[in-house]
């Protein structure tokens, strides 16, 4: 690496409508597999230009004296960054947490590429003002959020990190059995599985099942290291019980589950499936706070 030269590394996934020209070969094609279901390709090729319009203005942002170079979210798990490298996510909230959990301290600068369809919680800074932005965060003059991160760790030392949540259960519909110890509490489940979150996370798939439990549990901040827990559809039977399904994790309230699963039994953080542990009967894991963070530009 040039020493004291930054690399922008310019991340983005690809487009619905790039996703059905690789499918379908052409834009008639696609347009007419789209009509087949009822829908306008014209929606979802605005969609495209407005987010091949927001990375080109990335790109045209980057300074000169710069290295910088591009990657697709489904190669992250290949990508070697480096210390010093900035990465800009531009595209949905979600693009955010998909990188995170490759990062060691890297700054991350969310471009939000279309205002009017995303929220804009971590993809925050429009394109026209991303230039002035990566310029400040190059010599560290940026507000930095530092959000929690989750991680899961198996007895034989296999680890996941998240930082939405991890969700623990069966990769099918099937019940999940498992053994929760929390704190110095512990009950055996036949559930739809859990989920642990951060912060950042209460506010997604946590929100949804915290409504249904008509849960207490107030969910910690995205700096908070805590993190929440719920069970979802805990089923009671002479064996299985329903006491212990939500609650707050820390260090004086560790979180533990032992798998009672022949086959099936995963682990997986902020819903990729395809990129998980296999959590096979007996197996001990422990679901913590990470040691590290998204460091999020704002």
């Amino acid at each position: 690496m040039t020493s004291g030269v930054p690399r922008a590394v310019v991340v983005a996934r690809a487009t619905e409508y790039e996703e059905l020209i690789a499918r379908h070969g052409t834009h008639g094609q696609a347009q007419f597999f789209l009509q087949q279901r009822e829908r306008d390709i014209a929606e979802v090729l605005t969609v495209h230009k407005a987010q091949v319009a927001a990375v080109a203005v990335a790109l045209r942002g980057i300074p000169d004296a710069w290295r910088h170079t591009r990657v697709w979210r489904d190669d992250l798990d290949r990508f070697l960054f480096e210390p010093r490298d900035i990465i800009v996510a531009v595209g949905q909230d979600g693009l955010v947490a998909n990188v995170a959990k490759y990062l060691h301290g890297q700054p991350v600068i969310g471009v939000n590429p279309d205002p009017a369809r995303y929220d804009g919680v971590l993809v925050r800074h429009a394109p026209s003002a991303f230039a002035r932005v990566l310029a400040l965060t190059g010599v560290e003059d940026v507000p930095i959020e530092h959000r929690t991160m989750v991680e899961a760790v198996l007895d034989d030392g296999q680890r996941l990190l998240a930082l939405n949540e991890v969700f623990v259960g069966h990769r099918t519909h099937q019940s999940a059995r498992y053994r929760l110890t929390h704190g110095k509490r512990r009950e055996r489940h036949s559930s739809s599985g859990l989920i642990v979150s951060t912060g950042t996370g209460a506010t997604g798939w946590a929100r949804s099942i915290r409504l249904c439990h008509r849960s207490e549990i107030r969910p910690p901040s995205p700096t908070d290291p805590a993190l929440c827990f719920f069970v979802r559809e805990a089923w009671p039977s002479v064996r299985t019980n329903t006491d212990l399904t939500e609650g707050l994790v820390d260090e004086q309230r560790r979180l533990s589950v032992v798998s009672e699963m022949n086959v099936g039994g995963v682990v997986f953080g902020d819903g990729l499936e395809e990129d998980r542990l296999d959590f096979a009967w007996g197996q001990r894991l422990e679901v913590r706070r990470s040691n590290r963070t998204l460091n999020l530009v704002i």
